[in-house]
């Protein structure tokens, strides 16, 4: 019996995409990394040039790894509808409508790693919490093609999945990779609202609406608000315009998208305590940038608008005991009209905030 063919029909029973790859990566990806790396395309996020030959080498921790079974989630939820009441406005990445994704894989891959020592071998999961290129070890096991977007496309689901691995130590033999469909389409390249994508399969972080959103620590810079547009959280743009998630309609079967998650109340951002939305949003990937920079992003969003409607939300921001949230606010006085309220926060006792309400007034002339 081959456990690959076991392992292989076991996690396609659960619900997976699959594909097997060699834990040793060929160099062209390898090398693909440690440039993008070199160019500082990653921005803020140091933890990925971290341990980098560890990350691109999988055996130089775990010497009995000689394969990985890449485990394909799909996330192309339907939108589940807005909720009644609250202040609902922006859009969050789908992958972020259900609740801690994570937690939804972890038994699975409890069950293929037991699988594995049931089989003769080793065996260990994966989801986002270890350095891991999935994505080049998907492309690497013909699972589909990394698109002008950088993204993973599979040629009958699109681009709409997350994705896990299960490092074994059973042989797998090379495989032939799966063609590039992308042909002379840059839809992706022409719709990222703030021009990340240089449209050779890699993305620059520096310009990326989901890096600002998620990622960054601090103030996103006025310059990339127009890009950002209505994304409270994360951006699927380049993925909406892709022509292979036209059809794009499944995802994991028990799993359904949540309406507060995929249409949160705005207004929860600035009146909850830190600890009061860990607990409403436990398990969501909000709790990643956390309370003080979802309401930076909410700012950012409201501002955009250009509606005064919303200053009233934008004001209980300007009161805000985290001076981000303040110094976003000032700008977002300005664009909304309230320039009264912005030259207040010049005299904010935070230096950043005051300087950052100077420069929002000196914007507008």
């Amino acid at each position: 019996m081959d456990p690959r063919a076991v392992l292989t029909a076991e996690a396609e029973a659960r619900g997976f995409l699959t594909a097997w790859a060699p834990a040793r990566l060929p160099e062209p990806p390898r090398a693909r990394y440690r440039a993008w790396i070199a160019g500082g395309k990653h921005a803020g996020m140091a933890y990925l040039e971290r341990n980098l030959e560890t990350r691109l080498d999988p055996t130089r921790r775990f010497p009995w790894v000689k394969s990985v079974l890449v485990l394909g989630a799909l996330h192309a939820y339907p939108d589940p509808g807005v909720p009644r009441g609250g202040v609902r406005v922006g859009r969050v990445a789908r992958y972020a409508w259900v609740r801690d994704y994570h937690a939804w894989f972890a038994p699975h891959l409890e069950a293929l790693e037991a699988l594995c020592v049931k089989l003769g071998g080793r065996g260990k999961g994966y989801v986002d919490h270890g350095p891991i290129p999935e994505r080049s070890y998907a492309a690497l096991g013909g699972m589909g093609w990394v698109g002008r977007n950088a993204m993973l496309i599979h040629q009958g689901c699109g681009s709409y999945f997350t994705l896990a691995v299960l490092l074994t130590s059973f042989e797998v033999e090379p495989v032939p990779a799966h063609p590039n469909r992308c042909g002379r389409c840059v839809r992706c390249v022409g719709a990222c609202p703030t021009g990340a994508l240089p449209g050779d399969g890699t993305l620059d972080a520096n310009r990326c609406v989901s890096y600002w959103t998620i990622e960054h620590r601090g103030l996103i810079p006025p310059e990339l608000w127009d890009g950002v547009g209505d994304w409270l959280f994360g951006c699927d743009a380049c993925q909406e315009a892709c022509p292979w998630n036209r059809k794009a309609h499944h995802f994991w079967e028990g799993v359904r998208p949540d309406p507060e998650l995929a249409h949160p109340d705005l207004s929860a951002f600035f009146t909850l305590s830190s600890r009061a939305f860990q607990r409403r949003y436990a398990g969501s990937a909000f709790l990643r940038p956390g309370r003080v920079r979802m309401a930076r992003n909410a700012l950012v969003v409201l501002a955009n608008t250009r509606d005064p409607a919303y200053l009233s939300l934008v004001r209980l921001g300007a009161e805000d005991v985290n001076p981000l949230v303040r110094a976003t606010a000032a700008r977002a006085l300005a664009l909304l009209g309230d320039a009264r309220r912005a030259e207040r926060l010049r005299k904010d006792p935070d230096p950043r905030v005051a300087a950052e309400a100077t420069r929002a007034l000196e914007a507008l002339g």
